[in-house]
């Protein structure tokens, strides 16, 4: 898979650029608020409809013309090969007063977000993946769902689903404490939200045990052997265990995957969720807020048994983080049957000798890679010749 056309209209610092790109690999070079970085996330934006670090869509509208024009609005445009078709897809964020109107489309049919999600598969690595290690459980959930969505649009569905409910079910908490209502009126919003969220939970258990075993093969290459990792699906309530008066935390490790690969079937989650919740009730009520689900999930990088987040160095942090995107990016291929774009955003220049071998060995199998960099001598000679490179200054990419 691989894009071989883009458009950027009022998209951050790009006023207007409409350029070819060839497969294989494509080095941006220039120096730091040139829009290398902006470049990659327009696609990546593609792919996902949502931006990689901007807090809000109007964020990805040229500020000159939020301040100049009556109708400011931004566009993103591609044309993707894939093995078995060519299409279009665009995204249009047009803000209309205080309001922000986002307008996608495939092949200039109009679409919604969940069903365009999944045809561009991408996977961006960033300096910042550390954070997949030492950052919230929000970091982790964000990067399981984004990935899940790519590769199941089910799974998409049931999340927007999911999160609707979950949205309403937390404001009836709020007015049930401010009326001192019956518990039982929850009883409707606990089945929808255990009925979405166990397929949820369901499906990041399979992902997580397939996602450990890839990333450790790939960890033991980067350690050289002399570390193991291991990826632990941290769910918000045991899925083998029925709620009690006084609840076991945390979840005894070996009842994780990926140290337990067995899981109950799907109808039985959701009834141990329906448990979970309804033993909740009394604190929900109090603090307004659902307690148990898969908006609380979490997942765990032990190396050699020892939690990252908490007692590994930096070193050890960037390398699980860097093992676990090999890992997505392999999976991706596997389940979808296409190569993702990769996407490496100055990333080269936070690795040692040893991890850029293996990342330009993933960079080579893929049919499209675009790497960003401030620095030409970051790549030999040798990959220089063989990739595409454009210099990137003030919003333009110039070919070398």
């Amino acid at each position: 898979m691989h894009l071989t056309h883009l458009s950027l209209t009022n998209y951050r610092n790009y006023s207007r650029l409409v350029i070819d790109l060839p497969g294989g690999a494509i080095l941006l070079c220039g120096d730091n608020a040139h829009g290398k970085t902006n470049f990659l996330e327009a696609i990546a934006f593609l792919s996902t409809t949502r931006s990689v670090h901007a807090r809000s869509d109007q964020q990805l509208i040229n500020w000159l013309v939020l301040e100049q024009d009556v109708l400011p609005f931004a566009r993103v445009e591609a044309t993707i090969k894939s093995s078995a078709e060519t299409f279009q897809l665009a995204i249009t964020i047009v803000r209309e007063g205080e309001n922000l109107r986002k307008a996608i489309s495939l092949n200039g049919v109009k679409k919604r977000a969940m069903d365009i999600i999944g045809k561009l598969t991408t996977v961006m690595f960033l300096p910042e993946d550390i954070e997949l290690v030492i950052g919230s459980p929000s970091v982790r959930r964000r990067y399981m769902d984004s990935m899940l969505c790519q590769i199941h649009p089910t799974y998409c569905q049931s999340l927007s689903r999911y999160n609707k409910i979950l949205t309403q079910r937390n404001a009836l908490l709020k007015e049930l404490f401010k009326r001192n209502g019956s518990p039982d009126q929850l009883f409707f919003w606990d089945e929808q939200l255990a009925h979405e969220g166990a397929t949820i939970v369901l499906e990041r258990h399979h992902t997580l045990l397939a996602l450990d075993g890839i990333a450790r093969q790939h960890h033991r290459e980067l350690s050289n052997g002399q570390e193991g990792l291991r990826l632990c699906y941290l769910p918000s309530f045991d899925l083998y265990q029925k709620p009690n008066p006084n609840p076991q935390h945390p979840i005894p490790l070996e009842t994780l995957a990926p140290y337990n690969t067995t899981v109950p079937p799907l109808n039985e989650i959701r009834q141990t969720f329906m448990e979970y919740l309804q033993q909740a009730h009394r604190e929900e009520i109090r603090r307004g807020i659902t307690l148990v689900g898969a908006h609380r999930d979490d997942f765990l990088f032990l190396v050699d048994g020892i939690d990252m987040n908490l007692y590994g160095s930096r070193g050890q942090q960037r390398t699980a983080a860097l093992s676990a995107k090999l890992a997505e990016v392999t999976l991706m291929r596997h389940e979808t049957g296409e190569m993702p774009v990769l996407l490496l955003d100055d990333v080269m220049s936070e690795l040692d000798a040893h991890r850029r071998k293996q990342i330009l060995k993933l960079v080579q199998q893929a049919g499209q890679a675009l790497l960003t960099s401030t620095d030409w001598a970051d790549y030999d000679e040798d990959f220089r010749q063989r990739a595409k490179l454009f210099t990137v200054t003030k919003g333009q990419l110039i070919g070398k």
